[in-house]
């Protein structure tokens, strides 16, 4: 069993919001569909980093998730921040249960064990945190990390995924990047950043922690394997 992962899918099957207006997402539904198909078997996992759908309430929901239901593997989902539908993590269990969206799992203030590792993470914010309203949410972004982190089963090596990229080009985030050192992270994958940006994405090893770009065109909409 294989552990992949993919972020920015920005879907919008029930919507009028498709992303093949931008340069490089022409046909990325298919594409995507189509190299998941090629690489995802049913007994696998891929962790979902946000941005999965452009729709607005929960409920708008339902074309997408029918999409990613009918395609191979367990899906952990986490919030990135164009997903204006995310609510509490009851209503949302509640509603992909009701649906049978069996295949699909809220990743929200906890953590799951597979293949080994201990799946953690959460949106993350931005790099400058200089207004009272960024540094309120980049303190509650920092709690729900560590309430992911601390929910990991013993033992197991923790692996973070983040939506927003906790380093950049010159730049950081230094509240996100001093916890996954605090937790002894080594592997960070994120998303978020499209087109140009992709150019100047952080990669590799810096201080010890791997960083891994994992947005669906920095992918050339084809998920990433992991293990």
């Amino acid at each position: 069993m294989a552990l992949f992962v993919l972020g920015d899918t920005h879907l919008s099957l029930g919507g009028s919001k498709p992303m093949d207006v931008f340069p490089g997402w022409n046909g990325y539904v298919e594409r995507l569909e189509a190299n998941w198909r090629k690489l995802v078997k049913p007994e696998d996992t891929i962790v979902l980093a946000g941005d999965i759908s452009w729709a607005m309430r929960l409920t708008d929901t339902r074309r997408d998730f029918e999409f990613l239901q009918q395609l191979p593997g367990q899906k952990l989902i986490m919030k990135g921040n164009h997903d204006y539908w995310w609510t509490t993590a009851n209503k949302m269990n509640a509603y992909l249960k009701a649906e049978g969206f069996d295949t699909l799992h809220i990743l929200h203030n906890n953590s799951y064990s597979v293949e080994g590792y201990a799946i953690c993470g959460t949106r993350g914010w931005l790099f400058d945190v200089g207004e009272p309203h960024d540094e309120k949410v980049m303190n509650r972004e920092i709690g729900r990390l560590k309430m992911s982190l601390d929910a990991a089963e013993p033992g197991l090596e923790k692996l973070v995924f983040l939506h927003y990229p906790p380093v950049y080009t010159g730049t950081s985030a230094p509240e996100i990047v001093a916890t996954l050192r605090a937790y002894g992270i080594k592997i960070c994958n994120y998303g978020r950043l499209h087109g140009n940006p992709i150019r100047y994405a952080v990669q590799g090893d810096v201080d010890g922690i791997r960083y891994k770009l994992v947005s669906a065109d920095g992918l050339r909409f084809c998920p990433y394997r992991i293990n």
